[in-house]
């Protein structure tokens, strides 16, 4: 499968031999005999294009064998899986976690990225690679603020990423729309058609960018062409709405809810309050651990950047509950004030390993070290956004990994949970659309074109296994909820 790996940043070639001409062959950039190469043009009859190679795989690996999923023989059962995925997490916080998975077998889903994994190791792969978010599910592509303030549309969420197959990443986003869909109230036909329409968009994208020159196809589909792009126009109300929200979500109204004012004598400027479960102020030794790791921190954002940071002191930190999967983990925001009292709000958020890895293998990708688990999510951030929080760095807190990040940089989401029926599609088409574009970064778009081709085929083919294993998930959470009600597992929900 080495032949359908992707490049992506830091793999290089493996020679400098020339290619023929005065100018050799420069590891790193693409060989000469590769530009705008097609079979028989000048090269060998052997040498094919992307393309080509891409077409080639459905004999090995066809289409429609992506339909139906293969469920692993040592599968866990879903109780005992969100155990498994609650070790080493803050105890007292799992039954939240629990609790909020236990809403819905859409949120059930958000939290079982590692039991997902360990079924789709046992489905059909190509074997190209990408940088893959590895928890693609449909909250977790949002609005974010860049360096200039604008809105921009992207994934949000990088906790698990990774290299490794493409594929798991669409399927993942796939069966997403389906429990979205089906929550909201759309049929059966509804939900498979958003399936359906998801994969479509990603297919259409990714041939989109394979024709377009390789720059113009790294910054391809801009915000304001998204929708048109993918004929979204039921959501502008409701992406309207968003935006909205999202301009307000900054540190400063996180700070003007979230804090209070210290007297003089008390040192000046601001604290957090306490605001549990959610939100505690901790230990001045774990505050102090915490906020000495920003020096370290400091090494690892861009230089032009430390300017910026140089202006802020730093005053409190806090413990704060987030997200769904990542309820439990280590999770930390500090508050910094510049000259003028204005905040900026860091989080400091642990960085487990990604629940994708111990599955890899199985699915014929190799695991490499990644050396720091905050620069794992950090890297795999950068490459796959357009653009990425100019503040993004990682530290290591007693031992224990972390990624640092911008927190409330003007993010807004789409709750795909409360979206009407009619929107179902034109969400999944739009997140279908940018998780190929995020994919396109380090995977060669004309090699997953040529792949998917022009027809439905592989539309058909994810939609059915969405669907499929959609009911697998609303089984998983079933059981979960029975594992609740006889007290097998605590849970605490509304939280």
């Amino acid at each position: 499968m080495d032949e359908t790996r992707a490049v992506v940043p830091e793999q290089r070639g493996t020679d400098g031999k020339p290619d023929g001409s005065r100018v050799p062959h420069v590891p790193g950039f693409a060989r000469r005999a590769a530009v705008g190469e097609a079979p028989g043009s000048g090269g060998t009859e052997a040498v094919l294009s992307p393309k080509e190679r891409g077409k080639q795989l459905r004999e090995r690996v066809p289409r429609s064998s992506h339909r139906q999923p293969a469920l692993a023989g040592d599968r866990p059962d879903a109780v005992r899986a969100v155990e498994e995925s609650n070790r080493d997490r803050v105890p007292e916080l799992t039954p939240i976690r629990v609790g909020r998975m236990a809403a819905s077998p859409f949120a059930f889903l958000r939290g079982s990225a590692g039991l997902m994994a360990q079924d789709l190791a046992g489905t059909p792969v190509t074997g190209i690679a990408a940088q893959l978010c590895g928890d693609a599910h449909a909250a977790n592509f949002g609005l974010y603020g860049d360096a200039r303030g604008r809105l921009v549309m992207d994934l949000n969420d990088f906790d698990e990423t990774v290299v490794g197959p493409w594929e798991w990443d669409l399927k993942r986003l796939a069966t997403s729309l389906v429990l979205a869909g089906r929550e909201v109230g759309a049929s059966e036909e509804e939900c498979r058609a958003a399936a359906f329409d998801t994969v479509g968009a990603y297919r259409r994208t990714m041939r989109l960018l394979a024709r377009l020159p390789a720059l113009d196809a790294w910054n391809a589909i801009a915000d304001e062409e998204l929708v048109s792009h993918t004929d979204a126009r039921d959501l502008l109300g409701t992406l309207e709405r968003v935006s909205a929200k999202a301009r307000n979500n900054t540190s400063a109204r996180f700070a003007a809810r979230s804090t209070e004012p210290v007297t003089d004598d008390e040192g000046g400027g601001r604290r957090f309050v306490d605001a549990p479960p959610v939100l505690r102020r901790v230990p001045d030794a774990e505050a102090a651990a915490v906020a000495a790791s920003l020096g370290p921190y400091l090494e690892t954002v861009s230089e032009d950047r430390l300017p910026l940071l140089a202006r802020y002191a730093v005053h409190d930190v806090a413990f704060r509950v987030v997200g769904t999967g990542s309820v439990g983990t280590r999770s930390y925001v500090v508050l910094l004030l510049d000259h003028r009292g204005e905040p900026l709000v860091l989080q400091v958020k642990e960085a487990r390993p990604s629940a994708l890895l111990p599955h890899l293998p199985a699915a014929g990708f190799t695991v490499e070290d990644p050396g720091h688990e905050g620069r794992r999510v950090v890297l795999g951030q950068k490459r796959m956004q357009v653009v990425s929080d100019i503040l993004l760095g990682w530290t290591t807190v007693e031992g224990r990994p972390f990624q640092v990040r911008q927190f409330r940089n003007r993010k807004g989401s789409v709750d795909p949970a409360a979206l009407t029926v009619d929107e179902v599609d034109d969400y999944g088409r739009m997140t279908g659309a940018l998780l190929a574009r995020a994919h396109a970064h380090s995977a060669d778009p004309r090699l997953i074109a040529g792949y998917c081709g022009k027809n439905e085929e592989l539309d058909e083919a994810v939609a059915a296994f969405a669907v499929s294993y959609a009911d697998r998930t609303t089984a998983d959470h079933a059981d979960l909820l029975a594992a609740v009600r006889s007290g097998r597992i605590a849970a605490e929900p509304g939280v």
